[in-house]
């Protein structure tokens, strides 16, 4: 039997009424944007291999396909996630010595599913500011993510708080002190991610040093887990520090400015690898993996060129569409066999729709209403009235 009409594996599509659902949320995600000051762009699909895995782990790199640029001869790369994207823009495309602000909504593509439950193509909208380096930035980036996620109608989000400069002072001063060799980063990574401490004890021994890393996925909680922190951490390098200091002053910040429930996770690491300051995911009880995600990655332009302050985040769109609207209501009109209606009819179906009114006309006379359809157009007592089927 032929199966040429199968998808590939972990490979979904939507259809009516999900596909439109789908729309209507990427147009009420982009409106935001633009009403926060976001200028839209639309990077291409695929791009040469180096430049989407700029400043990215092995974690994208695994998850990007790949094949041979027929013209060129050089790897070409299906983007998994649109940071770089953005991030080349700024160094070349739209070039400012000050402030910018982009946002973006398309499809991205996985080699694997991130879970068995997960599609391999993602709509993935997202916002991002380049020269700010200022907490402030952070905090407005914050703002925007969950109000993109309120019209999505997320209303009860758990934001979840934490610094990637911590993580990576510890692990600069693991590697000086020969506890962790650098053939082990990746290991002690997945380590700390998946919050297993007998892992981590494990790999690195024991050392002041290692018992503050096998420490770090325990100190997670109520913001005030920051007063343990500071203990646990009392002997840490002046740069560790620094960072829970500014952990600190930014869940002050995102307190005052943004409604959520906040979390610390001082052993946070979000993204795929280039985040360098303080990070950031959203949460919610009816979701079972973050809703969406981000943080600061200062300097990953330099591979472009230029490097620049940059924070932003990003969200899976069809991950929240079991939050959407749900699809308008549907009038139909059938095609009226008096043909001096037809006129008045069309006048009015026109009339509806540019009032927002979604109108299906019939092609035949007799025809059935299509499914979906709640109301009709009718000529009832001498003019044109919308009735409940």
């Amino acid at each position: 039997m032929k199966t040429h009409w199968r998808l590939p594996k972990g490979v979904d599509e939507l259809l009516p009424p999900r596909a439109w659902d789908l729309e209507l949320l990427r147009r009420r995600v982009l409106d935001v944007f633009d009403q926060w000051g976001f200028d839209y762009i639309d990077p291409p699909l695929i791009e040469y291999l180096d430049a989407l895995l700029v400043g990215s782990g092995e974690d994208l790199d695994l998850q990007t396909l790949k094949v041979v640029d027929q013209i060129s001869g050089r790897q070409l790369g299906v983007r998994a996630d649109m940071t770089s994207q953005a991030v080349r823009v700024d160094a070349h495309s739209v070039l400012t010595d000050g402030v910018q602000r982009l946002c973006y909504a398309g499809p991205v593509v996985f080699a694997n599913p991130a879970s068995t439950q997960t599609s391999r193509v993602q709509l993935k909208a997202g916002a991002e500011i380049f020269g700010a380096p200022s907490i402030d930035a952070d905090v407005e980036v914050v703002g925007l993510m969950l109000e993109a996620l309120r019209v999505a109608q997320i209303n009860t989000p758990v934001l979840l708080l934490g610094h990637m400069g911590i993580y990576r002072q510890l692990v600069s001063e693991l590697l000086r002190a020969g506890d962790l060799q650098p053939g082990q980063q990746a290991q002690l990574f997945n380590g700390v991610q998946h919050k297993a401490e007998s892992d981590i004890r494990e790999l690195l021994g024991a050392s002041a040093l290692s018992d503050m890393m096998v420490a770090l996925p325990t100190l997670m909680g109520q913001p005030d887990i920051l007063t343990e922190a500071r203990q646990v951490l009392a002997d840490a390098p002046q740069g560790v520090l620094d960072s829970l200091d500014e952990l600190a002053l930014f869940a002050e910040r995102v307190n005052l400015h943004c409604a959520a429930e906040i979390r610390i996770d001082v052993a946070e690491l979000s993204g795929y690898g280039y985040h360098n300051g303080a990070v950031f995911a959203v949460y919610h009880p009816e979701h079972g993996r973050a809703l969406a995600q981000g943080g600061r990655y200062d300097g990953v332009g330099e591979a472009f060129g230029r490097a620049r302050a940059a924070t932003g985040f990003d969200m899976n769109l069809k991950q929240l569409l079991v939050s959407s609207d749900g699809q308008a209501e549907v009038i139909f009109a059938p095609l009226q066999a008096q043909r001096e209606l037809r006129a008045s009819q069309r006048a009015e179906i026109e009339t509806l729709r540019a009032a927002g009114s979604r109108v299906v006309s019939g092609l035949s006379e007799g025809e059935a209403a299509p499914e979906g359809c709640t109301r009709q157009l009718s000529h009832l007592d001498g003019r044109w009235q919308v009735v409940s089927l």
